[in-house]
Formats: structure tokens, sequence, C-alpha cells
């Protein structure tokens, strides 16, 4: 299961693009707490501590034990992120203030494991999605979702449906959804050929074998 991570986050009060710009340029991203049955609270989070934090985790959608104001912590779900389409810093942050009882929404990364027995014979695995739509409880947030492609042969697909899923995960895509699959190459269907020639050609030897046979007899 994913970690929660900790993270400070102190009041602001003002307000303003200029005053947002500097903020920034102190090192903080202006960020909003809401949700939880309370009021959304304004506050900032210091920049460095949030790319760490990515740095650490699979997935941007992260659980936070976020430091306030006042000495109180309170649990969240970080939901989304802005980026500078020009630099990528991080601009402004979204909290989902949350509790043991939430169920949250989160995009997780996707991991092929295994040898697919496809590729053993010349296939070639072809990952179709990367990153799966799922909800959770907080306690259940994984930090990646594996799916075991060793079974795959050429032409098979591993589907949302045949995943194994962690107790308490469930995807919010259909099951028939293809996540991955074993595509046929050049060297497969050259293989493939190949064994249908030395099928071919053994049942012919045998047939002349048999047909030598009655001659002679």
């Amino acid at each position: 299961m994913a970690k929660t991570h900790s993270l400070r986050a102190e009041d602001r009060k003002r307000t303003g693009s200029g005053v947002l710009k500097r903020m920034r340029r102190e090192g903080f991203i202006p960020s909003v707490v809401y949700g939880g049955g309370s009021e959304n609270r304004n506050v900032k989070v210091s920049a460095k501590g949030v790319r760490e934090m990515l740095a650490d985790t699979a997935s941007t959608n992260v659980l936070v034990d976020l430091e306030l104001d006042g000495g109180s912590n309170q649990l969240a779900f970080l939901k989304d992120l802005q980026h500078d389409p020009l630099s990528g810093k991080v601009l402004h942050a979204d909290f989902i203030a949350v509790d043991d009882k939430t169920e949250i929404t989160a995009q997780i990364p996707v991991s092929l494991v295994g040898e697919a027995v496809g590729v053993k014979l010349g296939g070639q695995l072809e990952q179709m999605i990367y990153s799966l739509e799922i909800k959770c409880l907080p306690k259940d947030l994984p930090e990646t979702i594996e799916g075991d492609a060793s079974a795959l042969n050429v032409g098979d697909v591993l589907s949302v449906g045949g995943m194994s899923w962690p107790e308490g995960v469930s995807p919010t895509l259909g099951h028939e959804v293809v996540v991955a699959l074993v595509a046929k190459t050049r060297v497969a269907l050259s293989e493939a050929a190949t064994g249908e020639e030395d099928g071919a050609s053994e049942a012919d030897a045998a047939s002349e074998a048999t047909g030598a046979e009655e001659s002679n007899g």
C-alpha cells in the first residue's frame, strides 16, 4: 500500500496574481484544502517538500498528512496539480480532506510483471494502458497496480477483469478493457508458418510411406 507523506501547510490570506507569483518565488506553492465537511482552506506548502514527495512515489495521487497552523493535522488526498506549461514547475495544488471512511478515486500506474510465454515464441508484449483509475478507502490505496503477463501467449490479451486486484481496490473501467497484449511479429508468424510446413511435410512423408507399403504388399 502507498505510504502517507507529511507536509507543512501554512495558512495564506494574501490573494492576487502578483502576490501568488511572489509566494512562488519564495519557495511556496499556493494550495487549497477542501471537502470533509469544512470550508475551503487556503494554504501554502513547500515547493521543495512537494518535489521530494513526488520523487518518492510512483503516482501523483498520494495521501498526505497536512500539518496545519494551530497544531492540528488533516489527512488529505492530493487530487490535482497545476503545472507551468513551459517550465513544468508546480503552480497550484488541490488537496481533498478525507478520513478513514472516505472513498477516493485515483489514477495509479500499471506495472507488468513476468515474461510472457508469447514473447519467448517471438511475439511482442505491448502495454496499452499505463495507468488505471481505481476506487478505494485511504488505507487501501496502492502505489502501483501489477498485471501478471507471464501466461500470455501470442495473440492473448490481459484485460482489466483478468488482473488480480488488491483487497478493497476496484477499477472504474469495464472488465473487458485491454491493458496489454502479445502481438504477432514477423518472427512469430514465420515460426508459425515453418511449424505448419514441417507438420505438412511430416504428414506427406507418412502418406508416402503408407502408399509405398501398400504397393509392396
